[in-house]
This record gives C-alpha cells, sequence and structure tokens, in this order.
C-alpha cells in the first residue's frame, strides 16, 4: 500500500511540472497558449530581448516545428512495412533542432546545459539561429518566412536557393508567415484586455 501511495505522488509531481511535454490546448490562439503557459512567453519574451527575434515568429516557428510538443521526434522510416531502420533525422524538442546545430549553438553560446525539450533553451537556440540568419544572409528577424526556409534548408542550403524547387517547402513557409501575423494580431488584442 506505501509504495501505491508513493507511486501515485512521484506521478502527480511529476505531471505537475511545467506542462511536460504535451501540447497547450488551442494552438490556433496565441492568448490561449500563454495564458496555459506562461513561461513559454516568459522564455519567448527573453529570446527577443536577447536576440532580436519577435515573440509571433519564434511562436510559427516552434509550432510548425513541434506543435509545441517539447519531446518531438521525426517519424521512424521502415523497410518492408516492418523492419525499424531509425529516425528520418536528428531533429529534437520543440525547436527541432539537429544533434550537429545544437552542439554548434552549445559551443557558440557556452550553453552546455542546455536541453531541447526545455522551451527557454528551444526558443534562445531558435533566436541564436535567427540571428545569425540576419547577420550572414540578411533575413530580417521579422519575416517568418524567410527565416523558416534559412532554418529548414540551413543557411548554405538557403544562399543556394534550395527552397526555390520545393514548392511545397514555399507553401509551408507562407503558411508559417501567415501563422507569425495572426499570432501578432492575437498577442496585441489579449494585452489590451
Amino acid at each position: 500500500m506505501k509504495r501505491t501511495g508513493a507511486a501515485i505522488l512521484c506521478f502527480l509531481f511529476l505531471a505537475s511540472c511545467g506542462g511536460g511535454f504535451t501540447p497547450p490546448r488551442d494552438l490556433d490562439n496565441a492568448c490561449a497558449i500563454v495564458a496555459e503557459r506562461p513561461s513559454y512567453l516568459s522564455a519567448m519574451r527573453t529570446t527577443e530581448r536577447r536576440w532580436g527575434v519577435p515573440v509571433p515568429v519564434q511562436m510559427a516557428m516552434i509550432h510548425q516545428e513541434s506543435k509545441f510538443v517539447g519531446n518531438a521526434r521525426t517519424p521512424i522510416e521502415w523497410t518492408l512495412g516492418v523492419i525499424p531502420m531509425g529516425r528520418q533525422s536528428s531533429a529534437y524538442g520543440y525547436a527541432q533542432a539537429l544533434d550537429g546545430t545544437w552542439e554548434e549553438y552549445e559551443d557558440a553560446t557556452g550553453n552546455q546545459g542546455a536541453r531541447r525539450d526545455r522551451i527557454r533553451d528551444a526558443t534562445d537556440f531558435m533566436g541564436w539561429y535567427m540571428h545569425q540568419s540576419t547577420t550572414e544572409l540578411g533575413i530580417a528577424k521579422a519575416d517568418a518566412s524567410a527565416q523558416y526556409l534559412a532554418y529548414h534548408e540551413g543557411r548554405a542550403g538557403y544562399s543556394r536557393g534550395s527552397h526555390r524547387a520545393k514548392p511545397w517547402l514555399l507553401r509551408i513557409a507562407g503558411a508559417v508567415e501567415a501563422r507569425a501575423g495572426r499570432y501578432d494580431a492575437q498577442l496585441r488584442d489579449c494585452r489590451r484586455r
């Protein structure tokens, strides 16, 4: 009986820690997201101050990359429909950061204890990455579409124009831009209330 009680208490404690890996309930409403998860807004505002990337751009990118699921991973690839061959890539967490790019971020910022499944670290990573895209490619930090393309294709791929041959990716980048605009308008509205 004592073990069952201890297990239940342990479960309740872990479930109460910061939202876990489940996404907010209403991903189409920025006000609902930040009301449900105030730590998200705090992390994004910190990133905006440090790197200059607007909160709505960060939100739209995270929505596209992980739908706000902290432990998101790429799907497993299968051979013959039954033999697992591993994941499509090493992308993980809110920002879907690849292993190598995450290590580059840790080295560049000195944030060695950063974790891809922690919102504060994920937004800082995205801010750092987009700041580099602005510095190297001249992409405005508020240009969600171009920032997304550079994020998805990598800065080298973006500068080569690899995205131009991918109509599906250009549609997604347009959707990210539109979502950033909606999130921006929603955040302005809920601040007035």
